[in-house]
This record gives C-alpha cells, sequence and structure tokens, in this order.
C-alpha cells in the first residue's frame, strides 16, 4: 500500500470514529507506519490536507463504506479462557442439542462453538444430539444441513445421537414417575389447562390414583387418545410463583409422521423431561443453553432427583442475533417459502449456509461469536464486527483482481502496446498476473463524472495521463511525465481483456421497524478482468478499492457476492 494509500485510510478512519478527520492525527498513523516521511513532512502534510479535505466533505454512509475496503490490525488481545465450574481435566463432557427444524445460523454457532471449545479446553468431548420429538416440525434436510454446517465450522464430535431413538427408555422413566406418584394422565381442555395454571387452580385428574394413571397411560401409547385430549403432567406446586413448575407437560399425543421414527410413536416426549434424562444417562457433565430456560432449571433438576439420576452443571448464557437479520424460525420459514429470499443460504441471511455463501470463513464467525463469551448480556451486534473479523482473515492471502463498476471508455492516444505484471498480492512478490494492455481502457463512472479537461490522474500501478476530451460516452487522454504524482488515482482495465460482471450486494434484510426490506439485494455491474477466469467458485478474492467478494457463478457473466 503506498503512502497516499494510507493516508486515505488512516483519514477515513479518523473521520468515522470523530466525526470529521484531524490531519495531525493523520500525520501521526502515516508516520508510525512510514517512518521515512520525517524527513518530507512538508510534502506529506500538503497530500494529508488535501485528502483530509475531500474526505471532510463525504457523508458518514460514504465514509463507512470507503472505509470498509481497508482493514486495520489490532493489538494481539489476551485470549480469554472458557472456565467451568467444578470441571475435571479430561472429563468434561458437554453436547449441543439442535432440534431439526430449519437451517442453523448465527445463534447456533454461538452454541455450539461454546460446547466445543469448552469440552477442548478441558481435553474432554463433545456430543452431538439430535432432539427429534416433534415430528411435525423437523425434517431429515435439517439434520443433513446442521451436520454439513457443524463440519464446515471444523467442529468434531465425539458422538451422535437421537432423541427419538431413545423413546422406550424415556416411556420407562414416565411409568416410573407415575408409580412414584409423581405423574399423572390430565384430560382437560387446553384453554382449561390455561387457566388454572393461571388461577394456581388444580384440576381433578391431578388426584386420581396411580393405578388410574397407570391405564390411562397405557392406553395413550395404545393411541386410543387423539392429540390435545391427553398429556402426562408433572405433579410439581400448582401455586409456585415459578409457572414452570405449575404441573408442566412431561408427553404428549402427536399422530403425525416422523421422518426417521415413521408411524412407530404417537406420544412424544417434552423437552422439559427428555432433556435432563439424556443429559444425564448420556454422561454429559455441563449442559449448556441459553437463558431463556433459565426459569426452567427447577424441573430439570426436579425430575433427575424423583428418578435419582445423576445431575449435570447447568449453565446458562445469552443467546446471539445480529441486528435486521432474522433467526427466528417464525420469520426465515415465510421469507424462504414466499420466495423473499434466494433460499437458505441466501448471502442475507445469518444461516451458516448463507455466511458461507457470503464467503464469511469459520474462523471468522468462531472469533465473532466467542467474544461474547458465557455471559448473559443480550446482544445484538450489527454485521460489522463480524465482517471486520472476516476482513482480517482475508486480507493476508486474498488474490488481487481489478473490478470496474459501470465502465466508461478511455482512449489514451500515445498509449503503446505493452504487457505489463501485476501482483496478485501486494506481499507475495512471486504472485502475479498478466495484463496486454494497449490505447483503450474501461474506467468506473463515478472517477470518470469527476474528471475534467486538463487535470492529470494516475492509472493504478500503470502511467500517468492527462484528459485532452470529454463526453457522455468517453474520454480522451494522452500519456504524460510528471515530477509528482498525481493525486488521483484510478481503477482501469484493458479494453481487450475483460468479461461481464456482477457483484452481488446484501445488506440489512430487515428495516429498523422489522419489516422486509425490498432494496436489501443489489447488483453493481461492470467488467472484471479475465484472470478471475482461472478461479473456481466458492474462492474469494478482492477486488482493488471495491472489497472482499466470494466467486458465485462462472458464465458468460460472472457472478460474484460481496463479502466484506
Amino acid at each position: 500500500m503506498d503512502i497516499e494509500e494510507v493516508i486515505r485510510k488512516y483519514a477515513l478512519k479518523n473521520a468515522y470514529d470523530y466525526g470529521k478527520a484531524s490531519p495531525g492525527a493523520v500525520a501521526g498513523k502515516v508516520v508510525a507506519e512510514f517512518p521515512e516521511a520525517k524527513s518530507k513532512i512538508k510534502e506529506i502534510m500538503q497530500k494529508i490536507n488535501k485528502i483530509v479535505d475531500e474526505i471532510n466533505r463525504m457523508k458518514k454512509p460514504e465514509i463507512e463504506k470507503e472505509l470498509a475496503k481497508y482493514s486495520f490490525e489490532k493489538k494481539e488481545e489476551k485470549k480469554k479462557t472458557i472456565v467451568l465450574p467444578d470441571a475435571a481435566e479430561g472429563a468434561v463432557v458437554t453436547r449441543f442439542p439442535p432440534e431439526p427444524n430449519g437451517h442453523p445460523h448465527i445463534g447456533h454457532a454461538k452454541a455450539v462453538f461454546l460446547d466445543y471449545e469448552s469440552a477442548k479446553s478441558y481435553n474432554g468431548k463433545m456430543l452431538l444430539r439430535f432432539d427429534d420429538t416433534n415430528p411435525k416440525k423437523e425434517k431429515q434436510e435439517y439434520v443433513d444441513a446442521i451436520k454439513e454446517s457443524l463440519k464446515w465450522l471444523g467442529i468434531e464430535w465425539e458422538k451422535e445421537t437421537y432423541t427419538s431413538d431413545y423413546i422406550p427408555i424415556l416411556y420407562g422413566f414416565g411409568e416410573k414417575l407415575i408409580s412414584l406418584g409423581k405423574a399423572y394422565v390430565c384430560l382437560c381442555e387446553q384453554d382449561e389447562i390455561k387457566e388454572n395454571r393461571r388461577r394456581m387452580k388444580e384440576c381433578a385428574h391431578r388426584k386420581q390414583s396411580v393405578q388410574k394413571n397407570t391405564e390411562l397411560w397405557k392406553e395413550m401409547l395404545a393411541g386410543k387418545f387423539e392429540e390435545g385430549e391427553a398429556i402426562l403432567r408433572y405433579k410439581g406446586d400448582m401455586g409456585a410463583a415459578n409457572t414452570v413448575m405449575r404441573d408442566p407437560t412431561l408427553f404428549r399425543v402427536i399422530k403425525w409422521q416422523h421422518y426417521m421414527q415413521k408411524n412407530k410413536y404417537t406420544v412424544w416426549p417434552s423437552y422439559d423431561f427428555e432433556a435432563p434424562i439424556l443429559d444425564s444417562i448420556e454422561g454429559v457433565t455441563h449442559a449448556m443453553r441459553s437463558k431463556e430456560y433459565e426459569l426452567r432449571e427447577a424441573i430439570y433438576y426436579a425430575i433427575l432427583n424423583d428418578l435419582e439420576l445423576r445431575k449435570p452443571i447447568l449453565i446458562h448464557f445469552a443467546r446471539l442475533s445480529i441486528k435486521n437479520a432474522p433467526i427466528s424460525k417464525r420469520l426465515l420459514i415465510p421469507l424462504v417459502l414466499e420466495k423473499k429470499v434466494l433460499g437458505w443460504d441466501d448471502p442475507r441471511l445469518p444461516t451458516l449456509a448463507g455466511l458461507k455463501k457470503r464467503g464469511i470463513l469459520p474462523e471468522a464467525i468462531k472469533n465473532f461469536v466467542l467474544r461474547f463469551g458465557l455471559g448473559k448480556a443480550e446482544s445484538e451486534p450489527g454485521w460489522e464486527i463480524l465482517l471486520s473479523e472476516n476482513r482480517k482473515l482475508l486480507d493476508p492471502s486474498a488474490k488481487r483482481f481489478f473490478f470496474v463498476k459501470n465502465p466508461v471508455l478511455l482512449e489514451v492516444e500515445n498509449s503503446k502496446p505493452q504487457t505489463i505484471l501485476l501482483k496478485e498480492h501486494p506481499n507475495l512478490e512471486k504472485r502475479t498476473r498478466v495484463f496486454n494492455v494497449s490505447n483503450q481502457f474501461y474506467i468506473q463512472h463515478d472517477d470518470a463524472k469527476n474528471i475534467k479537461i486538463g487535470e492529470k490522474i494516475r492509472l493504478k500501478d500503470l502511467f500517468n495521463i492527462e484528459v485532452v476530451e470529454k463526453n457522455k460516452e468517453k474520454l480522451k487522454a494522452k500519456v504524460v511525465e510528471t515530477t509528482e504524482m498525481p493525486q488521483l488515482k484510478i481503477q482501469w482495465l484493458p479494453k481487450a481483456e475483460v468479461m461481464p460482471c456482477r457483484v452481488f450486494v446484501p445488506g440489512d434484510l430487515l428495516t429498523e421497524d422489522g419489516k422486509y426490506n425490498k432494496k436489501s439485494l443489489t447488483v453493481d455491474e461492470g467488467y472484471c478482468e479475465k484472470n478471475v477466469e482461472a478461479l473456481s467458485v466458492g474462492d474469494v478474492i478482492q477486488f482493488e478499492r471495491y472489497g472482499f467478494c466470494r466467486l458465485d457463478k462462472k458464465r458468460k457473466e460472472i457472478e460474484f457476492i460481496y463479502s466484506c
């Protein structure tokens, strides 16, 4: 990066942070990066003043967009270690228990990385358990998507289990609670159950004998009740301040074909019942879950106490979402079904498939989610923190290419045909790309409209020109020698070596008031250099002075997705 680029980088950062850029503050950063600038500080200050003046006339959205093209190294932060209570080296067992009722998203990434990294930090192991006890919502498609996403994140699980495979064992524990007088079959209407719980009132079925409850339970298992006609309830405390303990549901009737068990079962356990039991019998030592379940800790331990099962340690953490990006399946599924998005992997979505398609690296996701740790403070950051993590990882190695948006023809009358080599990356000397240039080029419309006749400009990494003629269709110029490097440097492409290119630019999918944003996906069209033909779909590169992009499709018109 040359000194003018460095000046621009720090001027944008200073303006973004403080509203206006200060030449003195920018100078300090520039001299720190280029110590030799001290010997010609007067000349450098002239450049700084000019660039600062230009940037201070820009609006904040423009500054933010320009700033996104640069990355900033941060001081090495001391990595936080995940500390678990009563954890023994080599003995920690955690579990990630997703329900396969949708595609995994950034919130799941936080949960699984906390489970995985906690186990790793104690040389323990993590189990993957699919919580698949609601046949109406679960699909093999979602199981496959979860496993594929976890592998992409680099997660390795010790063992894979399915709650639905434990149904006979769970039936046995249900019967044991009945025999202990700690569970009963309730035949009340759903509205009556709800009202009684609100009023802390016991229903008549609560006083049924163990024998009667056993008979009704067997009838439930035999399929004699329809959905909503009978449930098995835990005999808790109907007067409890914690509403969770007001006789919660343990089993309910669901007559729906299960994606894996087919029609084998019609009575299905609730999460309150299955979670503590499976955590205990699978050997989980530390069970982590989001803090929305914190009140349910009471029923978790009550069931384990009654069944005299080993008790894991429960740890609650705050959920994670991204501002103006839906993670709720209530919002996600309609967007997909109504085709308001391009699918579960739409780059505007915070699904892991969407993040992958946008060119977000697994390590960036890991760094992003773990910064929030096991704390209980709710967080809903914008995209920028995640994108910043991604830029830091991409910048050291991503190949550089040219892209010209909204191209305008530039003719340079005295430019002679020549072959030039440009670096694929500023820090990797041996990696180069070839350009055959003549006298016709494309430049960006935004650059062209601001150039004045007689102005001297630099075609980046090529030569200096002076514009001699200009109209709406094209510019004419000539190569010139100058004693000073022109202040303005612009992107270019040789006309003979371009290919049509589209870049899809994702924005916030939801507006501030939570409505679908119809303008959340825009397209930048233009030309990119032909050298991108050697890339493979999925490669993430940097279009210089534009941003990092992921190659999505190779066809007559090559398509990228803007990453960060």
